[in-house]
């Protein structure tokens, strides 16, 4: 039995932390004894690992430079004596990494799940220097790989492990004239997904204009926006201010984006860099056609004219253009769309994901 502690900063709904929740909970329980420790807070992510059976640890760090969190997240690692720790995102492959080599931890994996550029040189350095002692890290593209040895972390430390979707499940069935009521929009209104946090990096400025281009051939578009972050206030003035009201919904944090997914006709995201987009994932199993950035990551996902358009970062007409294109022609929408579904179905379950990391957790654990 290979005991493994993977360690997040905190079990947020957002993408990393829901495929550590999937790769904890599918791992062959006969073979791993699997524990979660999150750095700073739980959240609701915390609720399915319980419910799963797998303990859950929370060590609280409140500062970003926090010794007594280091502690306590050291002592913990000392109890628990896993085999293996695993780590993801900057604050766990900081702190967790020092802590399990403090602790004496044979095995120490490491998680990059996406292109950082915001990263200071004093960040990159500290990357540099942990990757010394760390024996794999673990991505989920080949762009975020490229990104790190551009920093100079070793090509050879990297192993590739896409991230992976569960089939789609939409849960009770809700009629379309239901939804449409609920959100307060017509009976002829055609629905555009995005969902993603409201921050710098998912350019959702771009995705509000490019719907009010849209309007223009198309006044029954609908641009939904599925989330929350620090930018919401600016985006909703900024929709104010080019007076789009009727036509850009922000819906905030919502638990039933399968439940809306059936009714939408394409998805939207404008990310200027991702790592592998979970949103565009959940959105092929869906069977919705994806127009995306031309950004590492999403080329890994979307095949152009084949699930969908790869349109340039900040290409506000692209997204209206390639828009017009789906809601004109249903047949095509629906051909890419299952393309996408069938892609997903082959190449990126959560089967496939969890036994590529088993194995690689027995290969260095042997």
């Amino acid at each position: 039995m290979i005991r493994v502690l993977q360690i997040i900063p905190s079990l947020d709904r957002c993408g990393a932390e829901k495929q550590l929740v999937l790769l904890a909970a599918g791992l062959p329980r006969d073979q791993f004894d699997v524990h979660v420790c999150a750095l700073t807070r739980g959240g609701p992510l915390e609720q399915p690992l319980r419910e799963a059976g797998i303990p859950v640890t929370v060590i609280g760090k409140s500062w970003k430079l926090d010794p007594l969190a280091y502690r306590r997240l050291k002592r913990h690692i000392a109890r628990l004596q896993p085999d293996l720790v695993h780590t993801w995102i900057f604050a766990a492959n900081a702190y967790g990494r020092l802590a399990a080599r403090a602790a004496g931890v044979k095995h120490i994996l490491a998680g990059e799940r996406c292109v950082d550029p915001w990263k200071q040189w004093h960040e990159l350095a500290i990357d540099r220097r942990l990757a010394r002692f760390t024996e794999r890290i673990v991505t989920n593209s080949s762009g975020v790989r490229d990104f790190y040895v551009g920093q100079g972390l070793a090509a050879d430390k990297f192993v590739i492990i896409p991230n992976g979707v569960a089939p789609f499940s939409p849960g009770p069935p809700a009629a379309r004239e239901e939804v449409l009521a609920e959100l307060a929009l017509p009976a002829d209104a055609r629905l555009i997904l995005a969902v993603n946090r409201l921050w710098p990096q998912k350019r959702v400025k771009d995705l509000i204009w490019a719907a009010d281009l849209l309007k223009i051939v198309r006044p029954n578009a609908h641009l939904l926006i599925v989330g929350d972050g620090p930018q919401r206030w600016r985006l909703e003035r900024f929709r104010e201010q080019v007076e789009i009201q009727d036509c850009v919904h922000l819906l905030g944090q919502r638990d039933d984006v399968p439940r809306l997914l059936p009714h939408c006709d394409c998805l939207w995201l404008g990310s200027a860099y991702e790592g592998q987009s979970n949103a565009i994932l959940e959105a092929m199993s869906a069977g919705l056609p994806v127009i995306a950035t031309d950004i590492a990551g999403n080329r890994d996902l979307v095949v152009p004219e084949k699930t969908g358009y790869l349109v340039p970062i900040g290409d506000r007409a692209a997204f209206a253009r390639w828009t017009k294109v789906l809601l004109d022609d249903p047949e095509l929408a629906r051909r890419l769309g299952e393309a996408g579904r069938q892609r997903v179905l082959t190449e990126f379950s959560v089967d496939q994901m969890v036994a590529r990391h088993a194995a690689l957790y027995r290969e260095l654990a042997a």
